[in-house]
């Protein structure tokens, strides 16, 4: 019996796991994507775009323009990483509107945009609902 309680109880815990692994956001910090485009886009970027300063999309730009060139596994990397760093972007930007009724609820009093995200994190609004998913997708947590 006790066997059965134990694989029971590790059945339960990986279907717990699951769910709180599709809750996750999708996103990714600027430093993660870098890591990961030199991880599958290194040799790449040394081919085709050797000379190019980083920063202000002139490496993807690059990838981009010798896409017939570049290894399939760069091109889904890209591809990912921009999906990623978009959606983050796009949760930075939506997090007031999403969130307006937790602010208002938990935060009220306080002034200063980041002083109020600092407010929500310490509340159940970081943690439950769309303002939770809103905070996680736009990687403040």
């Amino acid at each position: 019996m006790p066997k059965r309680l134990a694989v029971f109880g590790g059945a339960l815990f990986l279907v717990a796991l699951s769910f709180a692994a599709e809750s996750r956001a999708d996103t990714i910090s600027y430093a993660d994507a870098v890591s990961v485009l030199a991880k599958d886009c290194g040799a790449d970027i040394k081919k085709f775009c050797r000379g190019l300063n980083l920063g202000n999309g002139r490496i993807q730009d690059c990838l981009e323009k010798n896409a017939g060139k570049v290894s399939p596994v760069c091109t889904a990397t890209l591809a990912s990483v921009i999906a990623s760093i978009q959606q983050r972007q796009a949760a930075q930007a939506a997090y007031t509107k999403v969130c307006d009724h937790d602010m208002a609820q938990y935060c009220g009093d306080v002034k200063g945009e980041g002083f109020v995200l600092a407010c929500l994190l310490k509340t159940r609004a970081a943690t439950r609902g769309k303002c939770g998913q809103a905070i996680t997708d736009a990687g403040w947590r």
